[in-house]
């Protein structure tokens, strides 16, 4: 076999698999956006999503708990209150403040997690901290809102849950 067709024969075997990995990365959106519907996670509230809530259950409460935690990042990271109490479908506004003790400047991002879990289906939310990395300066200081609903569809029996964010160090971009 000469060199010519040795080339020729590694060429097409790598144009092949740069079409298989290109239909491989196109293929994984479908496959991620679908792991997130099952499970709950990364709900980003869709215009579509807030015309269909137009009702706000006035005949009872849901009490939600506001939860944080960090995972090896030097910060201080607290809701501003612990709880709200809130009609099911009403539109609420929670701010955490997050304090970087740190020398250096670090990037980190918030990861949501809801209790009961099937509250992730019910939570939407409008603006979130969680939906960008933050770049704190040392010893900066910074108040982020968070405001969401939770859908009157929320089973009856659940008047208490609970949202929680942790913060985790982003590495180099």
């Amino acid at each position: 076999m000469s060199v010519l067709q040795a080339n020729s024969i590694v060429m097409k075997k790598l144009l092949v698999f740069t079409v298989v990995m290109f239909g491989f990365g196109f293929g994984l959106v479908p496959f991620y956006e679908k792991i997130c519907e099952v499970t709950g996670i990364n709900n980003l509230l869709q215009a579509d999503t807030i015309a269909e809530n137009t009702q706000v259950d006035t005949g009872r409460w849901v009490t939600v708990q506001l939860d944080s935690n960090t995972r090896g990042l030097p910060w201080e990271f607290k809701p501003l209150q612990s709880n709200v109490r809130i009609h099911p479908g009403e539109l609420v506004q929670v701010v955490y403040e997050v304090r970087n003790n740190s020398d250096r400047e670090i990037t980190g991002q918030a990861i949501p997690s809801y209790a009961p879990q099937l509250l992730g289906k019910h939570l939407k939310k409008l603006e979130c901290f969680c939906f960008s990395k933050q770049v704190l300066k040392p010893n900066e200081v910074r108040q982020m809102p968070v405001q969401f609903l939770i859908e009157p569809g929320l089973p009856t029996d659940y008047d208490t849950v609970t949202i929680s964010y942790t913060f985790f160090e982003l590495g180099g971009d």
